[in-house]
């Protein structure tokens, strides 16, 4: 009994030690805010493993969800009024749906398998997600869409895909046919680094974004207007680029050389990204990045002194 105790009570001591150590969390401008998303008045994105809501200028942040399983990839419907996320809330990752002014989320899929959302089609009456439901090797995923009012799943005609971005018209899709390797190798360079391919609705044709000699990782594409953005590691450290549908020509449009761009999703013209553990806005327009300040003051668990199973 008493070394039982004695366990508690040395797991309780190293726990408040630690949240004491880590007690300076910015509660104006917090870090560590990842997988933003962005609509004409709202960025979401995902902190202490819950979804969280703001304004566009990152005041009045608001906690959407609170259940113990991880949510992720938050994206926001065209008109801005839904939020579509991927969950655990039954052991298992699915798509989910909540309005942005919150409430009970609504579940869109139910397989065994995981289904990681990855946008809305651009009327907003369905869901864009990518998942290995088909598939029966672990390269591969294909993408799917679901009715935001339930039903059952569609595969789309691309034969695999990881993310993917529909061009305004709904006539195009630019995607990444594999997930990339750059999260497990900084400047991986192999034969399966990450490309963007822009595959045609109507006759099934594909074009691939040019890269340099001796490959790079090109991901997360975004299509606004006639251009579509990406991340890309090809001049060192992941910056955001963009590639001209129409002139062919690719540009770079960060420059940041201390962290890279981990995250980046667009909504409504606009680009939100993740640096250095801060959310940034990118004008497409101006072509400069503006960081956004974020304070969150909220009870944290992990910080929270304790006890524990010895």
């Amino acid at each position: 009994m008493k070394r039982l105790f004695r366990t508690l009570f040395l797991s309780l001591v190293t726990i408040f030690l630690i949240s004491g150590s880590s007690s300076g969390v910015d509660n104006k401008d917090t870090r560590l805010l990842h997988q933003p998303a962005v609509s004409a008045e709202h960025i979401a994105f995902v902190y202490a493993n819950d979804l969280w809501v703001a304004n566009l200028d990152g005041t009045l942040p608001r906690r959407l969800t609170v259940d113990e399983g991880q949510e992720s990839d938050p994206v926001f419907s065209p008109d801005g009024k839904h939020i579509a996320f991927s969950a655990q809330y039954d052991g298992n990752t699915d798509v989910f749906i909540v309005p942005v002014e919150g409430g009970v989320p609504k579940r869109l899929t139910w397989h065994p398998g995981a289904d990681i959302v990855r946008g809305f089609t651009p009327d907003g009456s369905a869901v864009l997600f990518a998942s290995q439901r088909e598939i029966f090797t672990n390269r591969y995923m294909q993408f799917f869409t679901v009715p935001i009012d339930g039903g059952f799943p569609t595969r789309l005609v691309i034969p695999n895909g990881y993310c993917a971005s529909y061009s305004p018209d709904a006539r195009y899709m630019a995607y990444t046919p594999i997930p990339g390797r750059y999260a497990q190798w900084k400047n991986y360079r192999g034969g399966t680094v990450a490309t963007i391919w822009i595959f045609s609705f109507d006759d099934h044709s594909v074009e691939k974004l040019p890269q340099p000699e001796g490959r790079c990782n090109d991901t997360d594409p975004m299509w606004i207007g006639n251009k579509v953005y990406f991340r890309s590691d090809r001049n060192g450290e992941f910056n955001l680029f963009s590639y001209d549908t129409d002139t062919k020509d690719i540009e770079q449009l960060t420059f940041f050389t201390d962290f890279p761009i981990i995250k980046a999703s667009h909504g409504k013209g606009q680009i939100i990204f993740e640096q250095g553990g801060y959310l940034h806005h990118y004008n497409v327009n101006t072509q400069s990045p503006e960081k956004i300040t974020v304070g969150i003051a909220t009870d944290l668990l992990e910080l929270r002194p304790r006890f524990v199973s010895g």
